[in-house]
């Protein structure tokens, strides 16, 4: 089987995009995660462009890391000056990383416009850059910026800027499709040139961003076409639209087109740590990722259900556990009995579909749903549905009271409302207060410090998504609204729902059931330990 390198840019291209800002701790657990995957190289910054990059690769030489190697990033010298001169370059050894990454004009627009030298110039400043890199003993692999653009424009010149990183020992070419505008055919035939002229030289790397919605296309036409290293982000993200995908590239290329970019063992960690990343970074991941995300494998039509119950070839591309996803039924008006049997199994095996208790299920769960409620999206809520219907549930607090109150302008930055609550556990009153940034949120934590004298792992539980839909719009401020909650504790997510004509009590509803979930799961796994 051929080998794919692959280069992850989370921490450098990625961190480009909109929003995205990472600590130094976020991107040593981020390099941990990438390495664990079994990623060979982690770009992770550019040294010489802010402090916080410089400090991380200070930090991470205390990492021990299994697979992954750590690069720098940094551009060729500056016109008319020598590489010792260049400050730049000069902190790039200070990151003191084997492998560095340097970036250089391909396209003659480029040099003439932007850095305002001569084409003869920036391929002095190509070669001497990789040349002194050498030198000083770094492995150095060569983005050439701008090289599709530049080669539909000028050829020639863009191939000699390949020439001139490999004369100055370059032990890497990668092709970057910088502005992301390429059609699959024109990638195809620059990649095709470049790996004629230089690929028995050097490795050809591919880099491509999804203005067109091509970045992964054009990746896996490259590798076809004979480049042996793809760089882009797990998740997509990056500076517009975002880099190429790695969490759909790296099983696409290993499961369907016969290469291989980590592990065969490491597959089925890619959407946990896919996952991981999402929450390092502080994003809600695309539920419609493929492979990855959480729809990747979820089935609603009760025709379709019932055909992948049989057997999931039916409607599935590949077993959703080979890159450690799962298989979701979901709950809703069109899914039939099956689906209802196939959920329940999964917390109470014993319950067939003959049974009676099912059909008490059924109707209880019509009866939410014409309340407003909809399990199709919070499973968690519909566990803990069924759970009481079969007297599988015990409540693990009690609510005596809750009151909310809200300040404007605010009294402080990050606070504009308190609330307070009055729970009860085995006879002990805890009541407590939380200030937050609004009302649901000040609830959380209020809640939260009342439970934690009693449940130390409510501490794990973090609320990462929180959606709000008005159900019945014709009674004005008087409608309905449906609270869906996202929670996590790092390792897995849920999600419950709640239902009111009240904002507060619908979002009080799907935020005690997310602790009830997280509690009763804890439990369930303690006692399976001991036995």
């Amino acid at each position: 089987m051929k080998k794919i390198t692959i280069l992850d840019s989370t921490l450098r291209d990625g961190a480009q995009g909109e929003g995205i800002s990472f600590s130094v701790q976020d991107k040593i657990h981020i390099c941990r995660a990438l390495d664990e995957l079994g990623i060979q190289y982690i770009e992770a910054g550019n040294p010489g462009s802010n402090p916080k990059d410089m400090e991380f690769f200070q930090e991470i030489k205390k990492v021990p890391l299994k697979n992954a190697k750590i690069c720098a990033f940094g551009a060729t010298r500056r016109k008319d000056t020598t590489c010792d001169q260049d400050a730049n370059l000069q902190s790039l050894l200070q990151a003191d990383t084997d492998t560095v990454v340097i970036f250089g004009k391909s396209w003659t627009f480029q040099v003439k416009q932007i850095i305002k030298t001569s084409l003869k110039e920036n391929l002095a400043m190509i070669k001497d850059t990789c040349a002194w890199l050498k030198k000083k003993g770094r492995h150095v692999f060569y983005d050439a910026e701008h090289f599709f653009t530049a080669y539909a424009e000028d050829k020639d010149y863009a191939m000699q800027t390949l020439q001139a990183a490999v004369d100055g020992g370059a032990e890497v070419l990668c092709l970057c499709e910088t502005k992301g505008g390429f059609m699959i055919d024109e990638c195809r035939r620059a990649v095709a040139d470049a790996v004629a002229a230089f690929g028995k030289k050097v490795q050809i790397g591919i880099h491509t961003h999804n203005d067109c919605g091509l970045a992964v296309a054009n990746s896996l036409v490259a590798v076809t076409e004979g480049a042996t290293q793809v760089q882009g982000v797990l998740l997509g993200f990056g500076e517009r639209t975002g880099n190429a995908n790695l969490s759909t590239i790296i099983p696409d290329l290993q499961l369907k087109m016969g290469y291989e970019c980590i592990p065969p063992k490491n597959m089925s960690k890619l959407t946990s740590i896919c996952n991981q990343i999402a929450e390092l970074t502080n994003i809600s991941m695309n539920q419609q990722l493929p492979y990855v995300g959480k729809s990747a494998f979820a089935h609603k039509a009760g025709m379709h259900i019932d055909a992948v119950l049989k057997n999931p070839f039916a409607y599935e591309h590949i077993e959703p556990e080979v890159v450690g996803n799962n298989r979701v039924f979901l709950m809703s008006e069109v899914a039939g009995r099956a689906t209802i049997i196939e959920k329940i199994n999964r917390f109470a095996p014993q319950i067939n579909k003959n049974d009676a208790v099912v059909d008490k299920i059924l109707t209880h769960m019509k009866e939410l749903e014409q309340q407003g409620y909809q399990f199709e999206g919070a499973d968690g809520s519909f566990e803990l549905m069924v759970r009481k219907v079969l007297g599988q549930y015990q409540p693990f607090f009690k609510l005596h009271y809750y009151t909310t109150s809200g300040s404007n302008p605010r009294p402080e930055e990050g606070v504009c409302c308190c609330a307070q609550t009055k729970v009860e556990v085995d006879g002990q009153i805890e009541i407590t207060a939380g200030e937050g940034d609004g009302p649901v949120n000040a609830l959380d934590i209020a809640l939260r410090k009342a439970l934690e004298k009693f449940y130390p792992l409510v501490s794990q539980i973090r609320l990462v998504d929180y959606k709000v839909r008005v159900i019945d719009t014709k009674a004005a401020t008087a409608a309905k609204v449906r609270v869906i909650i996202e929670s996590t504790d790092g390792n897995v997510s849920w999600t419950t729902v709640g239902v009111s004509a009240d904002l507060i009590e619908a979002s009080w509803i799907a935020l005690s059931d997310s602790f009830d979930y997280k509690l009763i799961h804890d439990i369930e796994k303690r006692y399976k330990k001991i036995i």
